[in-house]
């Protein structure tokens, strides 16, 4: 289990809500964590005290944030995910981006998804699944690392560079690969920036392909990725055929949105 460290907290500001960012903290760390937590267990992930937080785990409780099961241990409602779903700043392109998903997919018979950056993660959208009975699923809501994925390549080739570039050198994914890799791998997103799509296999996982566009420009102020992923289920499988479809779907949706 990790521990939150003290790099990881946000700044103090000039108005400290002592309360208030120990209730913070303690919702970060269980969607962090992502497994139900004791009290402490939490405060050791904290670094604080169990007795600083036994009155903000009832606070949160009460509010029905948190929630405590049959063992004692703390895990989140959905209530945060409501909040984010009446208030969500990608509500708009989700809703425009479903229905022409559903159409790709019925086109292509592959699942497909669209993903966007938050924070220095890719975070799944909306996924349209195949109607074949062995494909692939991504879950909705997951995080991946942008290093290790094909949409969140193309996402970071949509970057301004100088942007780009900052980013590369805080991602600890990055900064594994060697000198080499490193080099390679940003050649590989001025690549991606000039084709305006990638095509990958093993990626995620052995034996899988991904097929990946933007959606909206490098102009645009959201940009998103839109990705069809699929089993190699024969030596010679691509997905090069579906590019047609998978671009005209990223310029449909793009174009609803008002996206450059």
């Amino acid at each position: 289990m990790e521990t939150v460290s003290e790099s990881s907290q946000p700044a103090t500001t000039k108005y400290a809500v002592p309360a208030l960012a120990k209730g913070l903290d303690i919702l970060e760390c269980l969607s962090t964590q992502g497994v139900p937590m004791t009290q402490a267990q939490l405060a050791r992930a904290l670094g604080r005290e169990p007795g600083e937080l036994f009155r903000m785990l009832s606070c949160l409780e009460a509010r029905n944030y948190v929630r405590r099961g049959a063992s004692g241990a703390y895990e989140l409602t959905l209530k945060l995910f409501e909040l984010s779903r009446t208030h969500s700043p990608y509500e708009q392109l989700v809703q425009v981006a479903a229905p022409l998903m559903r159409d790709l997919v019925d086109r292509v018979q592959q699942s497909c998804h669209l993903c966007v950056m938050h924070r220095d993660q890719v975070l799944v959208l909306v996924q349209e699944e195949s109607p074949l009975p062995i494909r692939l699923s991504v879950q909705v809501g997951s995080l991946h690392s942008p290093i290790r994925t094909i949409s969140g390549q193309v996402l970071l080739a949509q970057m301004d560079v100088a942007e780009r570039d900052r980013f590369l050198e805080g991602h600890v994914d990055f900064l594994r690969l060697n000198a080499a890799q490193r080099a390679e791998f940003v050649a590989q997103l001025d690549r991606i920036r000039a084709d305006g799509w990638a095509h990958r296999e093993n990626v995620s996982f052995v034996g899988n392909l991904d097929l990946s566009v933007p959606v909206g420009s490098t102009r645009s102020n959201t940009v998103a990725a839109l990705t069809i992923g699929a089993l190699k289920l024969t030596p010679d499988a691509d997905l090069f055929e579906c590019l047609p479809r998978l671009r005209q779907c990223a310029q449909e949706i793009a174009r609803i949105c008002g996206l450059p």
